[in-house]
């Protein structure tokens, strides 16, 4: 069990670790997980019956009808959360790693819909690309057969993943501030002469002080918020069973479905419109899908089932069978339902509840940026390591700092909880949506259901979520506008992105010197090589980048030892260590050029302290030593690459600016001229991605013309 730790820190998936898993540590991760993952879910009871009830509904509450809405509340959170993302939806990992990304690359590697420009057949050799068994399904295969005729749904598909990634980080702006603001308002009660200003400013206190802790990381995190989010969960739901037994006992009998029909039959539209407010009661599901890489799918499920669901139906509960007695307290219905001898307590926990509930949130925002950067869905940012252990605890300054700045703008500019959460319901809704097609594709490609499986997998859940998104988008007016607008910006800067290293790729293709042409190049140049290595970082991982050719003709000297240096990722999460470089040789033996690709998978970060040059030299040896001739000729070569590295190593790297054609549209102009270089100029550089030393860095500067 020792060796876990290392085996994960070498990039191994958690799925070959599943065997030596013991149960200590199965318990160690879901009692961890209770202070990252479900803080989202666990903070809802703060303010579902509030915004449930605050539209014209709030004029007709009577037994009946809350008696409905809790009925509501207990099926979707059973139907939806347990059911669907607990019981099936976290099966669908990608090597341990979750997320709507996730569900995408196993799309990709089992169906081929969007393979990365510089993919290679020996990727597909790598231990963690599995594709499962080789038979196909008659519906497999015809899915399989419709993205191969028409490229253009690829591109949707895309489209689409990258609208449900957006709606996603548009939710972690939004969970920080209703759960924080829904919470701090509950002093009012107390002090009712307190301005709502000095609520805001309070606020905003405690989410820059969220965001300040982001960078001690998620491992940390977890242990400070744990014993909180667990006592949290359990005052709630003593809570809640005390105010069953004392104010109204009977609301146990709302867990028939029945009295969802009633309340939509004498609600009518309004009863329908109000259900944007039930459906926050569900809004940490994605995000424990998605922080499912920071620990493991067993330790969530049983987090979830045997304790979360149970302690937050009886809280849901309790709090119902109040509003049946308390008709009046409706808007103020959590806190009013808090026995006095405990308000304060609890208000304190409650505080302390709505900081984890914004970890979680915060936490899968990390991970959906790593995974975004490395499929170039978006511009190069840090990516930190905060654990020495744990491979998918990360922390990103540029996105920490940006989702604090919008919280804050959201928190003073609404300052009105109902109206943010009818723009929280909108952006969950949206990625459950998505959630569920992608995971209908995985059932039929994947894992090769029958359709009449996958159809009722469509149908059950998407009719429940679709009914939830209608009633969303009918508040759009209401601060539904609000995910829509972050989700538009943030979808546009990933589809930029893209498009213009997509372009980029192209070019580079399109405009590769020929090996034959750079060999017969040396005599007619007086090309001189002088002593070290050279590494040529190239997107290419066949042929001799364009850059190169630009280099040598301008000054015609290279070192001793020219290595064509690839980092690409792959459609895994991990790429192990033996696993990492790919060698091969670049023309005539005597030249003394290589190909170096290095892979990594979309969660893999390169560490800081990585020694690269050793790495990547030991990996040349070794090939070298592999290679057919006689022992004397290989020890020759190999004393000749350590004698190079000890002359010293450089780096050439291209400085390349892309420009629209003079033949481009205006908004292909705007596109890449104004926005695809703004991004360029401002995201991370190559160089520090890379950790290149400044002291050894080359750079070579081109102009693309896509």
């Amino acid at each position: 069990m020792n060796q876990s730790p290392t085996l994960i820190e070498q990039g191994l998936s958690r799925q070959q670790l599943k065997k030596t898993v013991s149960c200590a540590n199965v318990l160690t991760l879901a009692y961890q997980s209770l202070g990252v993952i479900y803080g989202d879910l666990s903070t809802s009871p703060l303010y579902v019956y509030k915004t449930t009830f605050s539209g014209k509904l709030s004029l007709r509450e009577d037994d009946e009808e809350i008696f409905g809405v809790f009925s509501f509340i207990f099926w979707t959170f059973t139907l939806i959360a347990l059911f669907k993302y607990v019981f099936i939806v976290l099966s669908a990992d990608d090597n341990g790693e979750g997320g709507t990304f996730a569900l995408y690359s196993l799309l990709c590697r089992y169906a081929k819909l969007r393979v990365l420009p510089n993919h290679q057949e020996v990727d597909e050799e790598l231990s963690t690309y599995a594709t499962g068994s080789p038979g196909e399904t008659r519906q497999s295969a015809a899915v399989k057969s419709f993205f191969e005729k028409h490229p253009k749904s690829q591109k949707g598909l895309l489209i689409f993943v990258l609208l449900g990634t957006c709606m996603a980080i548009g939710d972690s702006v939004l969970t920080p501030t209703i759960s924080v603001l829904s919470a701090v308002s509950g002093v009012k009660l107390k002090i009712p002469q307190l301005h709502e200003n000095y609520v805001v400013i309070i606020s905003c206190i405690i989410l820059v002080a969220i965001f300040s802790v982001q960078r001690f990381g998620t491992h940390r995190v977890a242990f400070i918020f744990a014993p909180i989010s667990t006592a949290w969960l359990l005052s709630i739901s003593s809570i809640g069973v005390y105010n069953t037994i004392k104010w109204n006992p009977h609301i146990v009998s709302a867990l028939s479905p029945v009295y969802m029909y009633k309340f939509l039959r004498n609600t009518g539209l309004e009863g329908w419109v109000s259900l944007g407010g039930v459906v926050l009661s569900i809004t940490g599901v994605e995000t424990m899908f998605a922080d499912l890489g920071h620990f493991s799918s067993l330790s969530i499920k049983v987090a979830f089932s045997f304790f979360v669901y149970p302690c937050l139906i009886l809280a849901y509960m309790g709090e119902a069978a109040f509003l049946s007695k308390h008709h009046e307290d409706i808007q103020r219905s959590f806190y009013k339902a808090i026995p006095e001898p405990v308000f304060w307590p609890v208000f304190i926990i409650a505080t302390f509840a709505a900081v984890i509930g914004s970890q979680a949130v915060i936490s899968a925002t990390f991970s959906i940026i790593s995974q975004c950067c490395a499929l170039d869905c978006f511009p190069r940012v840090k990516v930190i390591h905060t654990s020495s252990k744990i491979q998918g605890q990360i922390y990103i300054p540029e996105v920490n700092w940006m989702l604090m700045c919008l919280c804050l703008a959201v928190t003073i500019g609404l300052r009105d909880t109902n109206m943010i959460g009818h723009a929280y319901g909108l952006a969950v809704t949206s990625v459950m949506l998505v959630t569920t097609c992608l995971m209908s594709l995985v059932m039929t490609i994947v894992w090769k259901q029958r359709t009449i499986t996958v159809l009722a997998f469509l149908i059950c859940f998407g009719s429940i979520e679709l009914l939830y998104f209608s009633s969303c988008v009918y508040k759009i007016p209401e601060g539904g506008w609000i995910p829509i607008l972050l989700s538009l910006t943030f979808m546009s800067v990933m589809y930029i992105w893209n498009y213009g290293t997509t372009k980029k790729h192209e070019f580079d293709v399109e405009n590769k010197v020929s090996i034959d042409r750079i060999v017969a190049l040396g005599p007619s140049i007086g090309m001189v090589r002088v002593p070290g290595i050279g590494l040529v970082y190239t997107n290419l991982v066949t042929g001799v980048p364009a850059v190169f050719g630009h280099f040598v003709t301008n000054l015609p000297a290279f070192h001793r030892i020219l290595v064509f240096v690839c980092v690409k990722s792959v459609q895994v999460p991990y790429v192990g260590e033996e696993e990492r470089f790919v060698i091969s040789r670049v023309g005539p033996k005597e030249y003394g050029m290589f190909r170096s690709v290095v892979r990594y998978g979309y969660r893999d970060v390169p560490r800081e302290m990585y020694d690269f040059e050793s790495r990547l030299v030991s990996a040349i040896v070794d090939f070298v030593e592999t290679e057919p001739g006689t022992e004397e000729m290989r020890k020759e070569e190999t004393m000749e690459i350590m004698e190079a590295k000890e002359a010293g190593v450089a780096y050439i790297l291209g400085q390349s600016y892309a420009k629209a054609k003079q033949s481009s549209s205006v908004l292909k102009k705007l596109a890449v001229n104004v926005v695809f270089a703004f991004m360029s100029t401002n995201c991370r550089g190559t160089d520090v991605v890379l950790n290149v030393p400044h002291t050894s860095l080359l750079e070579v500067g081109m102009v693309y013309y896509v």
